[in-house]
């Protein structure tokens, strides 16, 4: 994955996505989000009206949560699918190794299997009902498909879709989420582009509001 993508995956990703939320495996609420990535680790969704001045701010290691233009939440909690589906790709190969290690990953397992129909990598779990944290890639485009990930007791589960070329590399434009086994999130992506300059005030929580 890295020698393939590394200095020529884009460098920022803007789109919009219908995002529909369950519980208990029925639909609760459909809302549009917009969303801007730059990276290796930043990434901003406004959520509804892009004028609500409601939505989130992933950056590094900390997730804020805005609403009306004000900052009501800080945490720190990174989303790790910035890096698995394109961060990687912007640090050097040894801090990549380090930051797998860091999300406990365990890169001496490792085993192939098929996800479906399509054979895949599997880099964290030497089988494939093993219950440790495992990231799943195709093993024709070198992307990212799946993850499961455990963590106090709860089992985090996603799919990366549909995925779509973007000049040298990808981007998924349908994902799923479940928390132990349950849906919780579907994603569809549209008006999906690359490559173009963002203004990274806009990741700055500093500068909600402003």
């Amino acid at each position: 994955m890295y020698a393939r993508y590394h200095g020529k995956w884009h460098s920022s990703l803007s789109f919009n996505q219908t995002t529909e939320r369950y519980r208990n495996d029925s639909l609760i609420k459909s809302d549009t989000w917009y969303e801007r990535i730059a990276y290796p680790d930043m990434l901003r969704i406004d959520i509804g009206d892009p004028n609500s001045g409601n939505g989130i701010i992933f950056r590094k290691d900390s997730t804020y949560v805005f609403a009306k233009n004000k900052i009501t939440r800080s945490v720190k909690n990174e989303n790790e699918l910035i890096f698995f589906l394109g961060g990687l790709y912007f640090s050097p190969f040894d801090d990549v190794l380090a930051h797998f290690k860091a999300l406990h990953y365990d890169l001496s397992k490792f085993h192939t299997s098929v996800w479906k129909g399509k054979p895949a990598y599997v880099i964290g779990a030497d089988k494939d009902d093993e219950k440790v944290n495992q990231l799943w890639i195709n093993q024709d485009k070198l992307v990212a498909i799946r993850f499961i990930k455990y963590e106090n007791g709860s089992k985090e589960e996603g799919f990366m879709e549909d995925q779509i070329p973007l000049k040298s590399a990808w981007s998924e434009t349908r994902c799923s989420f479940f928390v132990n086994d349950k849906i919780l999130q579907i994603e569809k992506y549209y008006d999906v582009k690359t490559g173009g300059p963002l203004d990274k005030s806009i990741f700055d929580p500093g500068m909600i509001g402003k």
